[in-house]
Formats: C-alpha cells, sequence, structure tokens
C-alpha cells in the first residue's frame, strides 16, 4: 500500500504516519512543500528509529507524483467533502490513498477531477476532521484488512505469560 501527503505541515503527523507505514510494510509519499525539514526533532521522535529503514519518497509537485508514478494508478483521495465512505472503496495491493494538509485538505481542484476516488471517515455532526495520522491509520488498515493483512503479523503473544488453551 502507499501513503501520500500533499503538503502536510506538521513533523509529528507525519512521523506517526511514517512509523504506521513501516509497520505495515507501505511506501510514504511526500509531495512538496513540507512544512519542516526532514531532519525536524518531532519527526523523528514520533517516527522513533524506523524511520531510517522508512520508504519515503520525496516529490517536487503534485503533476510530479503522477509524472513519476504514472497518471492510471489507482488513487484514492481521502476528504471531508466525499459523497462515500472508506469502507465503500476496494483497494487493490498498489493503491495508493492521498491526504491533504492539515490545515486546508486536498486542494478542491483535484477534488473536482476525481470525484469518484474521493472517500470519507464518517463522523458526527459538524466536527471538521479527525487527526492526519489517525485518519491516515483507519483507512490504510481497512485497505490491509480487505487483503486479510497479507504479510502482517496477525497473531500476538505474551511476554511473560502463556495464553491458556
Amino acid at each position: 500500500m502507499n501513503i501520500v501527503l500533499l503538503e502536510p505541515e506538521i513533523p509529528s503527523n507525519t512521523g506517526n504516519i511514517g512509523r504506521t507505514c513501516h509497520a505495515t510494510g507501505s511506501v510514504l509519499h511526500l509531495i512538496r512543500p513540507l512544512g519542516f525539514s526532514v531532519d525536524d526533532k518531532a519527526l523523528k521522535r514520533a517516527g522513533l528509529d524506523y524511520w531510517h529503514d522508512l520508504d519515503v519518497r520525496y516529490y517536487d509537485s503534485y503533476e510530479d507524483f503522477l509524472e513519476k508514478n504514472g497518471s492510471n494508478i489507482e488513487l484514492y483521495f481521502a476528504t471531508t467533502k466525499a459523497e462515500k465512505t472508506y469502507a465503500d472503496a476496494s483497494y487493490s495491493e498498489n493503491t495508493y490513498i492521498m491526504f491533504g494538509k492539515e490545515s486546508a485538505g486536498i486542494p478542491e481542484e483535484i477534488l473536482i477531477e476525481n470525484k469518484a476516488a474521493c472517500i470519507r471517515i464518517p463522523m458526527i455532526g459538524d466536527t471538521r476532521s479527525l487527526n492526519l495520522s489517525n485518519s491516515a491509520a483507519i483507512i490504510l488498515y481497512e485497505a490491509l484488512r480487505q487483503h486479510d493483512f497479507e504479510g502482517l503479523n496477525t497473531k500476538g503473544s505474551l511476554h511473560r505469560l502463556k495464553w491458556k488453551e
């Protein structure tokens, strides 16, 4: 799977998303401008010691991202403005899920051209949005669930004790 952040602004959100990408074997795509330096301490703290092992790719613009990844990729756009939910989508193993910057989301010029690929997380009332890293995790794990969490550890174990049979 692939998570795409369009002009992210908050380093700790990006670090948390990077950690989630590392835990799931997903690729993190960052589209500039970034609202922080990739050397930012908050980014590294949130990403813990996984950042150096993360498959992270950088792009100069949305157009650069499309050019380098092909215009026929399966790309979903996570937005509070969508008419369907993330659970309505069918994700391929090579899906890209794009999230916009924290303060403004994905530009409407992009959304209007991709209505069928716009998805949302349901919320009550006038809640404006969820935290970006939480939103990325919710949708990414739905995509992974649709593929039976292939390649991921699905069973845990206790550290000191054993589960009773």
